[in-house]
């Protein structure tokens, strides 16, 4: 179903726009990177290619897309992991800066961003920054994205200085921090925001705000180490 939503909203910006479909599919889906095959979206990557031939065949083309993503399944690779405490992870980018990362650690079937788990979430902040802290070489700068800075729930746990850098990120069709908002924390597809996707996707006349489909944007947020630190008590 995830998958689903990508393919029928690639079959729509192909009619909006006229492009080839081959071509949105790369460039307005999560797909290559689904696939394991990085982020330097080469077109000419063989097994693209392999994809992209694959549609002609007797296959449905979300059936066929959900196999070769099972086959890729060995394949994929998330960023290069520093250090993780609970919920919370930090990869090195480009320069001096880290990216943050969040994934649901909590076993019980239970919210980890419901404001009981509130104050586990700030433990777990505090202690990844400690680490941040500890090993640094040099003056950081942490840097997010997805789209969870929309939501209060996740904003509370955040220094007010670095929440308030949040962008929109515009043409992220490509990203998990766009498409991740339409999955649980057991990766089945929220229906409410689906549906609401779909909607507005039916009623898209151009390709111009097709951002607008989604019910959140992606937001970049970035700022200096030194104000989480403050803001979790560690200077």
């Amino acid at each position: 179903a995830f998958f689903d939503l990508q393919l029928r909203f690639a079959d729509r910006v192909a009619t909006l726009s006229g492009l080839p479909l081959s071509r949105v599919l790369l460039e307005y889906t999560n797909l290559y990177i689904r696939f394991g095959l990085g982020r330097d979206f080469n077109a000419s990557d063989p097994t693209w290619q392999a994809y992209l031939a694959g549609l002609k065949g007797p296959a449905c083309i979300d059936e066929w897309t959900y196999d070769l993503y099972l086959t890729r399944h060995g394949s994929r690779s998330g960023p290069t992991v520093v250090a993780t405490v609970g919920c919370f992870s930090y990869a090195p980018l480009s320069g001096e800066c880290i990216r943050l990362h969040f994934h649901d650690a909590d076993l019980d079937g239970q919210s980890p961003l419901a404001i009981e788990r509130a104050s586990r979430r700030r433990a777990e902040l505090t202690g990844l920054f400690q680490h941040v802290k500890r090993t640094a070489r040099t003056s950081l700068r942490v840097v997010g994205a997805s789209w969870l800075y929309n939501v209060e729930a996740y904003r509370r746990l955040f220094p007010t200085s670095y929440l308030a850098t949040a962008r929109p990120m515009p043409h992220c069709f490509q990203h998990l921090p766009l498409w991740g908002q339409f999955l649980d924390r057991h990766g089945a597809v929220r229906e409410k925001p689906a549906r609401d996707f779909l909607d507005r996707l039916d009623h898209q006349s151009s390709v111009d705000g097709l951002d607008r489909c989604f019910p959140f944007q992606a937001l970049s947020v970035e700022a200096p180490a030194q104000h989480f630190y403050d803001f979790y008590g560690l200077s």
